[in-house]
Formats: structure tokens, C-alpha cells, sequence
């Protein structure tokens, strides 16, 4: 591993050459000493360190809080303040920088290291927050459906462009001003006005779906037919942060009877498609709620941070991490496969050892006691297929059967290889709750969940992902269940092994 690279800031010779020989023995890379707030970001900027330690009183005409509020501005650096002594008013102006830590003097090695590394880590999630929130904010720019959020006041604090185009207003102008303003719904044939979803989410805590025949007040006094829901955005478990509405605009689709008698079709998809987003934004805060918590327990811990709790806290932070990186990423597998951009690259597989290899990789990573009982029916198990395709079909089937069987409970795995019907087939068998009848037609619809699954955690898209997957081989998937005994997916691909065998004669 790289050792980290250290800029030290102290204006008395002995006391910098000290520390630097302190961080050296600790395993850091001290970049240079400084002893002026103008070379401290001289030096900066040509050696880019990965964290400073600035002492607050330096000679000369700028002391170390305006060097350090210089560095962090130009470079984004941590910076850990040196500090013997000071005033209220010096440790005020200190706080402006937003610094990563504080060590007073005089230190020892041990007091030292504790607030490089927890320097180091809280300006790596900071870092993490800042990327995680980009991300939600590009999902949320370029979808086509119009978003507003607002805080528990009903004050307005985003905006996608999609929701400017709708109402008329920009961001910037609605940013803080009350959700019913701009946000304004009336009876689209009586023109009453209606009450806002917001206050009704904020009032009974759960989601809120627009009345039929609901129209959106805009701007310039336009009124345009919406379809939209509101759904509370959850900081902690009862304690609401604020709403999310979710709409779009119906304008067209009341322009014919035609367009009139499927538009109960369409509200339904966008109804589903408002769910899947407010899942969405739940799954995203669930794990930016852990890393804020984990960095709130270290700053008040501070030097008090146990080796054991340190590596607790990373541990939650990691997985949070993860889970908002695989979430990302079946949106945008999703959103590739919308518009025809799948990647598929099938090569010559062992059939049986990558599956073999897949039930090992997931009973790594997951936990719950389940046993997963693998059999091969076939002695040549050769095929064309997409390897990372496959994986995404083996993760997803065994996640499900994970998630909704008991603890203990075995989940079955065959393959059968048939070389007369040119097919392999696939199972994963479980006994978990069931699918119900009514629910096992609409399982493979973009963001359907069946109707005794609402109350575990998912969004939706892991079956559809599995049959997209499944499709791109040119196979077929099918489902049979029973509530309360179990549940089977059968998978057919295509072999495609024909010149494969003959070159082998």
C-alpha cells in the first residue's frame, strides 16, 4: 500500500522536525515542512499531500487557519490543526475551515497517528457522500418523469428538469418557498382545489396517490392534467425528512377516447414507476443514513475510537457503499436494456463448473444458514453462452430464493444439458413463501413486485433483469409456485454447441 504523503506547517524548526520524524516512524511520507502560511501553500500546490498538519499560530503575516482555508478551497486537502493554546475567537475562526481533527500539544506518536487516520477516513466519506449524492441527483436529472422533494416543512429544496418543463418554474426560483405554491393541484373538472400530498404525507406518514382527474395549476396559470404520488423520505425509522412527488404529465393522453381507455394502462406503469422511485430514493438514504451515523459516532468518539469500533464502523460504511453501487447498477442495466444498448458476448463455457463456481462466489457473500444443493444431470455440459449474462441470472434467482425462504431451508440447483433438443435447462427451486396465482403473469414486468412480498425490502427489478438476461440468449424463463410451499424457475437456453462438436469429430 502506498504510504501517505504528509505536509507539515510548523513555524518553531525543532518542534516541525520532531513530528516529521514521529509520522516517518509511523510509516507516512512527510512531502515537506513549512514554516509561513504562504509557503505552507506554496507547497502545497506543487506537492498535492494527502492531508496537512497545520499549526493555527504561525509568524509572518498569515497565520495557519487563512493558509488553511486557502489549501482546502484550492485543493481539497483534509487539514488536522496543530494547536497549543487559543481563544474562543481564534477556535471559531478554526471551525470555518471545516477542519479534520484537532491535536493539542504537547502529543504523543499514538495521539498523532488517532487523528491522522481518522482524518484520512472522514475526508474519504465525505468524498463518498459527495460522489453518492451526484449519482442520485444524474438519476434523478435525466429522468423523464418530473421530481420535486421537499424537507419536513413542505419547503421546496429540489427540482429535476423534468419538473421545471411542467410547472414553469426553475429551481432556483422555487428553492425554499412552500410546496403548495408551486405545487399546485385542482379538480380537474370541478377546478376545486385540492389539498397538497405533501401535507398529507407529512400528516399520516405514508405514501399518497393523486385523485383521478387531477390537474397541475402551472406558473403562468396553465393548467395541466397530471398523474403523480408523494412518499415520505425516511432519516430514521418514524422520523420523516422530508417528501418526494413524483408526476408527469397526461395532457395527450385525454386528447381521444382511444388514448382515454388505455390510459388506465399507463397510470398503472407510472404508478408502478413511482413506486420503483420512491424505493429508489428510500434504498439510497437507508445507506447514507449508516455512513452519516458511522461518521457522527467517530467525531464524538474522536480520540477515544477503539481499534474494534474503527473497523465496526468501516465495515457498515463498505457495505452501505455496496449496497448503493449495485443498486446504481441495475438501474443502469435497466436503463441500457430500455434502449436496445445490452452488451452481449457469448464465448465457449463449462456449463457445470461456472455454475459451480457462481453457487460458491454467492454462498461467500450472503448469509442466513441456507444450504444451496447443486446437481448436474449431464456429462458434456459445453455451451455458448454470455458469462457475466449468467452471472446476473445465477445472483438474482438466488437472491430471491435467499430472501423469501426460512432460515435453513435448502434451495435446490439443477442443470440438465439436452444435446438432441439443443437446450440447457436450469432450476432454482426453493421453499420459501410462494407467488400467488393472481401475481405469477405480471412477475417479469418491470417493476412489479407480487402482492405478499410488499413488506420486504427490493425494488422490483431482479426478475426483470434475469429475464432480459435470459432473452438475450434468445431462451425463455417460466415460473411455477405455490403459496407457502415453494417456488421454481426453469430456465432454457439454446446450446448452440453444433459446430463446436463437429470440429471435435
Amino acid at each position: 500500500m502506498d504510504q501517505v504523503r504528509i505536509l507539515v506547517v510548523e513555524d518553531e524548526v525543532i518542534v516541525a522536525r520532531t513530528i516529521a520524524n514521529q509520522l516517518n516512524q509511523l510509516g507516512y511520507m512527510v512531502t515537506g515542512k513549512a514554516s509561513s502560511g504562504e509557503v505552507a501553500i506554496a507547497k502545497a500546490l506543487e506537492s498535492k499531500p494527502q492531508l496537512v498538519l497545520m499549526d493555527i499560530i504561525l509568524k509572518g503575516d498569515m497565520d495557519g487557519i487563512t493558509a488553511a482555508a486557502t489549501i482546502r478551497e484550492q485543493l481539497d486537502i483534509p487539514i488536522i490543526f496543530l494547536t497549543a493554546y487559543g481563544d474562543d475567537k481564534t477556535l471559531q475562526r478554526a471551525k470555518l475551515t471545516q477542519p479534520f481533527g484537532y491535536v493539542v500539544k504537547p502529543f504523543t506518536s499514538k495521539d498523532l497517528r488517532i487523528a491522522v487516520e481518522i482524518g484520512l477516513l472522514k475526508h474519504q466519506l465525505e468524498q463518498d457522500l459527495r460522489e453518492n449524492r451526484d449519482r442520485l441527483a444524474t438519476l434523478l436529472n435525466s429522468m423523464s418523469d418530473a421530481v420535486i422533494a421537499t424537507n419536513e416543512q413542505a419547503k421546496v429544496t429540489f427540482m429535476n428538469p423534468a419538473a421545471e418543463l411542467v410547472t414553469g418554474w426553475k429551481q432556483a426560483d422555487a428553492q425554499g418557498k412552500d410546496i403548495s405554491k408551486i405545487f399546485n393541484i385542482v379538480d380537474e373538472i370541478t377546478e376545486a382545489a385540492l389539498e397538497n400530498p405533501v401535507i398529507k404525507v407529512l400528516r399520516d406518514h405514508k405514501v399518497v396517490y393523486l385523485e383521478e382527474f387531477t390537474s397541475l395549476i402551472t406558473k403562468d396559470g396553465k393548467k395541466v392534467p397530471i398523474g403523480d404520488s408523494a412518499s415520505p423520505i425516511l432519516r430514521r425509522p418514524n422520523q420523516i425528512d422530508g417528501v418526494v412527488i413524483v408526476f408527469w404529465d397526461i395532457s395527450e393522453r385525454r386528447q381521444t377516447e382511444v388514448l382515454e381507455r388505455a390510459l388506465n394502462q399507463e397510470r398503472e406503469l407510472n404508478h408502478l414507476k413511482s413506486l420503483f422511485i420512491s424505493t429508489v430514493s428510500h434504498d439510497f438514504r437507508n445507506p447514507l443514513t449508516v455512513i452519516q451515523t458511522a461518521v457522527e459516532l467517530i467525531e464524538i468518539q474522536g480520540d477515544h475510537l477503539t481499534a474494534a469500533k474503527k473497523s465496526t464502523y468501516i465495515k457498515r460504511i463498505k457495505a452501505a457503499v455496496e449496497s448503493m453501487k449495485q443498486l446504481m447498477e441495475d438501474v443502469l442495466f435497466m436503463g441500457k436494456s430500455d434502449v436496445g444498448k445490452l452488451e452481449f458476448h457469448p464465448d465457449l463455457v463449462n456449463l457445470e463448473q461456472v455454475c459451480r463456481e457462481f453457487i460458491e462466489e454467492f454462498s461467500l457473500i450472503t448469509n442466513g444458514g441456507h444450504k444451496i444443493m447443486f446437481t448436474c444431470h449431464s456429462e458434456y455440459t459445453d455451451a455458448l453462452i454470455d458469462e457475466k449474462l449468467l452471472h446476473d441470472i445465477f445472483i438474482n434467482l438466488l437472491s430471491n430464493a435467499v430472501k423469501y425462504s426460512p432460515q435453513d431451508e435448502n434451495i435446490q440447483v439443477d442443470l440438465t444439458c439436452d444435446s438432441r433438443e439443443r437446450v440447457a435447462i436450469l432450476q432454482v427451486k426453493d421453499q420459501g413463501i410462494g407467488i400467488p396465482e393472481i401475481d405469477q403473469k405480471r412477475l417479469f414486468e418491470s417493476f412489479y413486485r407480487a402482492s405478499n412480498v410488499q413488506s420486504i425490502q427490493g425494488t422490483g427489478l431482479g426478475l426483470v433483469i434475469v429475464k432480459r438476461c435470459v432473452e438475450a440468449h434468445q431462451g425463455k424463463i417460466s415460473v411455477t409456485s405455490q403459496v407457502g410451499v415453494g417456488t421454481t424457475f426453469t430456465i432454457t437456453l439454446p446450446l448452440n454447441i453444433a459446430s463446436e462438436q463437429e470440429s471435435a469429430e
